[in-house]
């Protein structure tokens, strides 16, 4: 299929990795973003890639909590950063929260069909096309989400409303120092972005898929893997001869010291090496070392993922997350547990529309 520069543009910015990468693996995966995505983190090209993707789009999230036991979230897009601090537009979207706490809807079709929160005689959707008209941008109501706890929820809102974030526990206390914690908690997911709550959150295929992206990007790293494994990777490379004679030369100069090697080959060589890596995947996944290099990297991977092994943003020991909340607990003489979270950011996924000014001008004074 074909893949417009405008699919490997989107590609980069959501990755990171360059033009013709994207645009090969957009190729490999006809077009599947997703898989795109993963190609590239299994090649080692994506080293930070995020299922949300880029943020593009303009709006607000906000949240609301009833009694420490109801909470809602919702997001809000505008056209323009400027409607998004407008005061009438942030009335709006607080009443909507009203609305979205107060009925029993699972989704935003059966959100437009519920009636105002203090005007029975209109719904949803006549309240937002009366917005829509009178901010005179275009208005989405596109997600929201709510808890229902017999816990304790509490939430936090970072930026004005460029995220939100909801933090569900089960607590046997309401008290100032449990919620004090759980909004550092809050706090954390807005800045860290965590994944899964833990470990256990996480299905045995996501577990799998994720140590499958390890185990490839290791293999596509020839740099990084362990001496006697680059060694005999290289040697195939030679005796094979898929290596240059300039290459074979390099190596046989730089070889004492392998630390630079890799700076002095050609981009050939290096991708000769990832190739004959990977073809010894099954083999080198029983090398102890190899097999240990992996599970280091997956363990270090799982800690940035997961909320309760991420290090705590204010530790001063380098505890993490589930040891912060334990120790409060504690300390407090209660029983805290996380329990879920729920994080919103303006935009995630959304791709804003490219302006063109002068196009725009000259459009208006042809017209």
């Amino acid at each position: 299929m074909a893949i417009s520069a405008q699919d490997v543009k989107k590609l980069r910015e959501m990755t990171g990795a360059g033009m013709m990468d994207c645009k090969k693996a957009l190729t490999e995966t006809e077009g599947d973003f997703d898989a795109a995505v993963e190609f590239l983190r299994k090649k080692g090209l994506a080293t930070a890639a995020k299922k949300a993707g880029r943020i593009a789009a303009e709006g607000i999230v906000l949240t609301t909590i009833k009694d420490d036991k109801k909470a809602a979230i919702v997001e809000v897009n505008s056209e323009t950063d400027f409607v998004a601090k407008n005061d009438v537009f942030k009335g709006y979207v607080n009443e909507l929260l009203e609305v979205i706490v107060s009925n029993d809807v699972a989704d935003v079709e059966a959100l437009k069909a519920c009636k105002w929160v203090d005007d029975s005689a209109a719904t949803v959707d006549e309240k937002h096309t009366a917005m829509v008209a009178k901010i005179g941008e275009k208005l989405d109501i596109r997600r929201f989400e709510k808890i229902t706890t017999d816990g304790i929820v509490v939430s936090y809102i970072h930026a004005g409303g460029k995220i939100g974030v909801l933090v569900e526990a089960e607590s046997s206390s309401s008290s100032d120092a449990v919620k004090t914690c759980l909004e550092n908690v809050a706090m954390q997911v807005a800045a860290m972005n965590p994944q899964f709550l833990n470990r256990e959150a996480m299905s045995q295929d996501v577990l799998a898929k994720e140590k499958e992206i390890i185990i490839d990007s290791a293999l596509a790293d020839p740099a990084s893997l362990p001496k006697p494994i680059l060694n005999a990777v290289i040697t195939e490379a030679i005796e094979s001869k898929k290596w240059s004679d300039e290459d074979i030369a390099i190596y046989e100069e730089k070889k004492s010291n392998m630390q630079y090697l890799f700076n002095f080959l050609s981009k050939e060589a290096a991708q000769t090496l990832r190739d004959i890596a990977a073809t010894h995947k099954a083999e080198y996944l029983e090398n102890k070392i190899f097999a240990g290099l992996v599970e280091g990297r997956f363990s270090k991977h799982l800690k940035e993922i997961c909320l309760v092994d991420q290090e705590y943003f204010q530790a001063e020991n380098k505890e993490n997350v589930g040891a912060y909340v334990a120790n409060v607990a504690k300390a407090e003489g209660v029983d805290l547990k996380l329990k879920k979270f729920i994080r919103f950011e303006t935009g995630e996924g959304l791709e804003k529309k490219n302006e063109d000014f002068a196009a725009e001008v000259a459009a208006q004074m042809n017209a």
